[in-house]
């Protein structure tokens, strides 16, 4: 709760970070009063007097959490009931990669009797985690994405959700968030959503699945995804899809420069690119990509079937960007509208509505990888938000 003094106000966070007070507590500013930055995504502090509605605290646990996307929406949530207003508790958290571990202990934990696990989910021993009332899991997509070899439940990766599955089974949570990638729904000839759907379905509960498209929900970006929200059967509720927040969407430049990045934030070192890859930018306008520009032969990429590939793409500033991944090699970075380079991490990290203190632990391929692997907070919100 921001003070003055011995005294404590309302408060409001801003996009931009700054913290301001105001007795309108349910009036807030299109832009911030300290920087003039617009305002599309975090939402406000708890306010003193919300803080004394609070009637409950949901329990929550994370499968595959990653850098925290899907947390520090929960964090963010606020779920209204007639008795009053239930915030989110963190119980315990489980990820295999050890900086995405390191990121969302210093993110989310902040001495919390939070329990992050890091650890490989096929290793977990179950009986270790402590009851919840709400499980989230985003599954890994590498088997379910239309790029690769889109190998589905056959793959690696695929039977991964049943150990989402297993948790719900043995804690019985009252409800639960799954997310995928869009190319789910076709994966083995739509064979593989469908039992994964009758597997959670079994698990006791009713399910609403649904394709988001999160740039209507607040998120600079174009980024699509399944998202199977569970209630369990027994509490005889029906969840509602929220609505659409946003029909002008939020153009990637309005999300990357207001407010501007100090050039020494956080994870916002610059990617070294060569003569020639400068040179190729120089000739690809904003919203083209290294095979719809007009590059001059010795430019062009000897890759055959990729006109619709993101490969050396610049984003249009005008627009949402297109979707920010986690992998990939040379050409598949995100690249500037105007600047001859790709984006910084911290520049994808906007596009991915994570707030500028955010701090991503390890190098800068591991924070690349985790930025593109999470969910958006301001989409997570938006969803958790309406499951009650």
């Amino acid at each position: 709760m921001p003070r003055i003094g011995s005294v404590s106000l309302p408060g409001h966070r801003c996009r931009c970070g700054h913290q301001w007070l105001s007795r309108k507590t349910t009036i807030r500013p299109r832009v911030c009063p300290k920087c003039k930055s617009p305002n599309w995504d975090l939402p406000r502090l708890y306010t003193r007097g919300d803080k004394q509605k609070i009637s409950k605290s949901y329990r929550f646990g994370e499968l595959f959490a990653g850098a925290g996307g899907i947390g520090l929406g929960a964090k963010l949530s606020k779920l209204k009931t007639y008795s009053g207003l239930i915030s989110i508790q963190h119980v315990w958290a489980n990820d295999f990669e050890s900086d995405a571990c390191k990121t969302y202990e210093a993110n989310l934990v902040h001495g919390q009797q939070t329990r992050v696990i890091c650890e490989d989910v096929r290793k977990l021993d179950l009986s270790v985690l402590s009851p919840i009332d709400g499980l989230a899991f985003g599954f890994p997509c590498n088997d379910f994405s239309i790029v690769g070899e889109h190998r589905g439940i056959d793959g690696e990766f695929g039977p991964l959700y049943t150990f989402g599955v297993s948790v719900l089974r043995k804690l019985q949570p009252e409800w639960f968030i799954a997310e995928n990638v869009g190319g789910l729904g076709s994966a083995n000839n739509g064979q593989a959503f469908n039992q994964i759907l009758i597997d959670l379905r079994d698990s006791g509960y009713q399910l609403t699945p649904h394709l988001y498209e999160f740039q209507k929900y607040g998120v600079p970006q174009t980024r699509h995804r399944i998202v199977i929200v569970g209630i369990r059967s027994d509490l005889e509720l029906n969840f509602r899809v929220p609505a659409p927040t946003h029909t002008n969407y939020i153009d990637c430049r309005t999300a990357i420069e207001c407010p501007p990045i100090l050039r020494e934030a956080n994870n916002n070192e610059f990617t070294k690119q060569s003569s020639k890859v400068i040179e190729r930018l120089k000739h690809i306008k904003p919203g083209q990509n290294a095979f719809t520009a007009d590059l001059p032969d010795d430019l062009k990429l000897n890759i055959k079937g990729a006109r619709i590939s993101q490969i050396y793409k610049r984003l249009d500033p005008e627009l949402p960007a297109y979707t920010v991944t986690g992998s990939g090699g040379g050409g598949t970075h995100v690249y500037h509208w105007e600047e001859n380079r790709a984006l910084t991490n911290r520049e994808r990290a906007r596009l991915q509505t994570f707030p500028d203190d955010y701090k991503f632990a390890g190098g800068k391929e591991s924070v690349r990888k985790q930025i593109g692997m999470a969910v958006p907070p301001v989409a997570a919100k938006a969803i958790i938000e309406a499951v009650t």
